[in-house]
């Protein structure tokens, strides 16, 4: 028997995919997520008590978000609508709305409304719903897999909890494979496979945390065995690697897992680590991320993690997004390789980054101060009468092309943005400028002396 007469002699499963008809039943039979779902939290105490509060579940793919709703609407007394962002709108949801009230005034029965891609409402869908969720006519379920901090209004949010789901460890993943092969009612058992465990442990790797996507792998292994030798029993890892062929790494380029791994990568080059950057480097390209925005961060991060510590990191970062613009993929992703590793192993200094804030602080708070006359230009008549210019000192007519004088507001006389650091380069700039501020305090020394 192959597996397309087995599933649809099977009443009630006419071609389901296997990740479906796997779902638990039970909340008992749920796999994962303990920190969530253990015996005394908060949500599973709900959940049993039919004390349910509004909630967002927030996950990766395949972490088990719409099999905890669909438990929910089991294991509870309530009246229960699924809702679809994508093939619904506000239409639909006063037709929800309605029904809800009827079964509560009917039944004395609250509402729960499930809303799957909660994200992809916009604004005006999601403000309708907010009157019926903050009166308690709809307690709301929704199911994202983005950062509800980006997608979902803040009314909204602050009216339910966000629950945050894990992906599934390769424990996790490998107990549900082994369900799915011996469950004879909803999985493949009455086929008798086996599988070999360096498949098993393939299929875990490529599934990376997702329990939806390990199952349809494995449904798809067992499709190829049976095709190719009806007699055949067990899955080898030939059998997994031709069925998987190349699973694309998770990211999303506009949402959480892109800050994610551009933050890890700026970390790992601020701390100095090389083998780390060159990792989430890799990480990004392999994903579909733009290189050259690769490239504008690692620009920014020569000036604002290195600056004059190094003042070729600055050359070296242009450089490289100069090359990949000339020579594009994949030969210029050496070049963005090339430069990580110069300004993870290049010395410190985040001086210029700290200085120009306070500059930027100082603006703010103090507002706009004069120029001070001295190095006003003055290109008329009228100007230099006024005293525009008068006193100012030509720093290359003295020596060393130096010559103490203000150039500061007077209200931030004696100010110091810029405090260069020991390391690298910027020790040089520190010793040049201790001498010429030496300089510049030794007139006001002999003038007290007078």
């Amino acid at each position: 028997m192959d597996l397309f007469t087995y599933f649809l002699e099977k009443e009630g499963d006419p071609l389901r995919p296997l990740a479906d008809r796997m779902r638990p039943e039970r909340l008992d039979d749920f796999i994962g997520q303990e920190k969530i779902l253990g015996k005394d939290s908060l949500l599973r105490r709900a959940i049993e008590e039919d004390r349910l509060f509004s909630v967002i579940f927030w996950g990766p793919p395949g972490s088990g978000k719409t099999t905890l709703a669909r438990l929910i609407a089991g294991e509870t007394k309530a009246h229960f609508e699924t809702f679809s962002a994508v093939l619904s709108g506000v239409k639909e949801l006063r037709a929800v709305v309605e029904e809800a009230k009827e079964q509560l005034r009917l039944h004395r029965r609250k509402t729960i409304l499930f809303v799957d891609e909660i994200h992809r409402f916009n604004k005006a869908q999601q403000d309708a719903f907010l009157p019926h969720v903050e009166s308690g006519l709809i307690t709301l379920i929704g199911a994202t897999t983005e950062n509800p901090s980006f997608e979902v209004i803040a009314p909204l949010l602050s009216r339910t909890r966000v629950i945050v789901l894990a992906p599934y460890g390769d424990e996790e993943l490998k107990l549900i494979l082994r369900r799915a092969l011996e469950d004879r009612e909803r999985g493949l058992g009455a086929l008798a496979l086996s599988i070999e465990e360096d498949a098993l442990e393939h299929l875990v790797r490529t599934a990376d945390g997702d329990a939806r996507a390990v199952l349809n792998s494995l449904e798809a292994a067992a499709s190829l065995i049976r095709e190719r030798d009806g007699r055949s029993t067990q899955i080898s890892l030939t059998v997994v690697e031709e069925a998987i062929q190349r699973k694309s790494l998770r990211y999303d380029k506009d949402g959480e897992e892109h800050y994610n791994l551009i933050s890890a990568l700026h970390k790992s080059l601020r701390g100095s680590d090389p083998d780390a950057a060159l990792y989430w480097l890799g990480r990004m390209l392999e994903a579909g991320e733009d290189p050259l925005y690769i490239a504008r961060r690692m620009i920014r991060f020569a000036s604002e993690d290195i600056g004059n510590a190094d003042p070729q990191a600055l050359a070296v970062a242009l450089a490289a997004m100069q090359a990949f613009h000339f020579i594009g993929l994949p030969e210029g992703e050496l070049a963005l390789a090339q430069a990580a590793v110069y300004l993870a192993t290049a010395p410190k200094s985040n001086a210029l980054y700290s200085g120009f804030a306070k500059v930027k602080n100082s603006i703010k708070t103090r507002g706009t101060l004069p120029v001070p006359l001295h190095i006003r230009n003055a290109p008329t008549r009228l100007m230099r009468d006024l005293g525009y210019g008068k006193d100012y000192k030509y720093a290359h007519n003295y020596a060393e092309a130096f010559v103490p004088q203000d150039y500061l507001p007077d209200e931030l006389a004696g100010e110091r943005f810029y405090m260069p650091t020991e390391r690298g380069y910027e020790r040089t700039v520190k010793e040049r400028l201790d001498k010429w501020r030496r300089m510049r305090e030794k007139p006001s020394r002999e003038d007290e002396k007078k």
